[in-house]
């Protein structure tokens, strides 16, 4: 049987070590990190993950600063909104939470946000340094699974990677970061021959496609270490449950570890949003990074 990774018990550590970073910003520096979180609209898985970002962010000690617009907000509204916290000095962090309602271009504004203050990483000067000289702010939920792997694999160098999605918030951003760890990276996708003989190879193999269990164990070299990114939301025997893209109980079976959904992967999304938020206060105060 496979290791769990627990992803939550892990988010929690993450936590509890940003807290005593923010204490020490307070007491040295007198530099409290501050996170402003922007909502349009009234999605509901939304509206329960900006909540919870909040609460999360003032447990730590940081400000949080939330900006709830309407549906039809218009796209100026908005961008005018975008460059007043890009000149807040109290704001070290920005997050338009995603996605944005049709008639808002939304390359436009994430690219809108300060790239200083950009800590989902998503900013095209932050994309260019990741695949580059390896800096800038590296989007969440990468970070989170890379260090997940670190933890559990310690020298990733030489391992072979595969990566299943293309995705720029995802799978793009999780193969600059595993080639930076010296792995042999794999990107994988709809159009890829030979799947599932292509996933056995794989020393480490993280599933971020967005179709629940799309994996089963059968893909999965014996003790491979698998991160599953996926959240899917299913009906089954009369309930709704979240499954990720890797059939858990097949892989459980064969892999050396894994993580679990619901928490494994995305516990960690908002504490490493937390985490660069704290390096960006520290950034842009001239303090450097920890």
């Amino acid at each position: 049987m496979a290791t769990v990774i627990d992803g939550k018990a892990f988010a929690q550590q993450l936590r509890n070590d940003l807290k005593e970073k923010v204490a020490a910003l307070k007491s040295e520096h007198r530099l409290t990190p501050g996170l402003a979180v922007v909502l349009v609209g009234e999605d509901p898985a939304s509206q329960v993950y900006v909540r919870n970002k909040a609460r999360q962010t003032v447990e730590v000690g940081m400000e949080s600063f939330e900006h709830r617009l309407g549906a039809d907000t218009d796209e100026k509204t908005l961008l005018d909104l975008i460059e007043r916290l890009n000149n807040d000095d109290a704001v070290h962090g920005i997050l338009v939470q995603l996605p944005l309602p049709a008639h808002i271009d939304e390359p436009k504004v994430i690219n809108a946000v300060s790239h200083d203050k950009d800590v989902d990483g998503f900013h095209l000067i932050n994309v260019g340094r990741l695949n580059t000289d390896g800096g800038g702010v590296v989007p969440c939920t990468p970070l989170g699974s890379l260090m997940m792997l670190k933890s559990q694999l310690g020298d990733l160098s030489g391992l072979h990677a595969v990566v299943l999605g293309r995705s720029n918030i995802v799978g793009k951003p999780m193969a600059a970061l595993l080639l930076q760890a010296n792995c042999t990276v794999t990107v994988a996708h709809s159009r890829t021959r030979n799947l599932d003989a292509l996933c056995r190879t794989a020393d480490i193999l993280v599933a971020a496609v967005g179709r629940a269990r799309m994996v089963p164990g059968d893909w999965i070299k014996p003790g491979a270490t698998v991160i599953d990114v996926g959240i899917n939301r299913i009906e089954e025997d009369g309930k709704m449950r979240l499954v990720g893209d890797v059939d858990y109980p097949s892989a459980e079976a064969v892999a050396g570890a894994i993580t679990p959904v619901p928490g494994g992967v995305g516990p960690m999304t908002i504490a490493c949003l937390l985490h660069n938020t704290v390096q960006q206060a520290r950034r842009i105060a001239g303090i450097g990074e920890d």
